[in-house]
């Protein structure tokens, strides 16, 4: 599996081949609650980044279910996610998977809870500083997000 170079401290980020760009990725809990967050170039593929954000995470996740969009069909990636972690990656099959699908129809109810992951983006985008992003510096932008995290988790307790 391809991994993505962690960014270093006071690097930029968010040179992209058509211009600027940060993908924010995030793992919620049950409640909605970010529990993990990473941020990287728009260039590399999520499904590249998922190792990178689950070793950002504040909570233990093993055993847990990792319920993803259809970006995250891979059958590589589920091997690798289960044999190293010990986390089963629920995503719908992409309309042109040529190889025989792996998950069925019970394992995609799960799927239903995918609008919990999008709310804590929606919560995330009530700060227009990221946004907007006017940081140049990857350690600053990531500093106001956990600031917004923060910030989100505690109006919630």
């Amino acid at each position: 599996m391809v991994h993505s170079v962690p960014q270093k401290r006071g690097e930029l980020v968010g040179k992209t081949k058509r211009g600027k760009g940060t993908k924010i990725m995030a793992v919620s809990d049950r409640s909605g609650l970010p529990v993990a967050i990473y941020i990287d170039s728009a260039s590399p593929a999520e499904c590249k980044l998922v190792e990178n954000t689950v070793n950002e995470s504040l909570v233990d996740l093993t055993g847990a279910l990792l319920i993803a969009d259809k970006a995250y069909d891979s059958d590589p990636l589920d091997q690798f996610m289960e044999e190293e972690y010990d986390i089963y990656v629920v995503a719908p099959h992409k309309k042109n998977r040529v190889k025989p699908a792996t998950q069925d129809g019970r394992t995609l109810r799960r799927y239903k809870r995918r609008w919990k992951v999008e709310r804590t983006f929606a919560w995330l985008h009530n700060f227009r500083r990221l946004v907007v992003r006017w940081e140049k510096k990857s350690s600053n932008f990531l500093s106001f997000i956990h600031l917004a995290v923060m910030k989100i988790m505690l109006n919630r307790l």
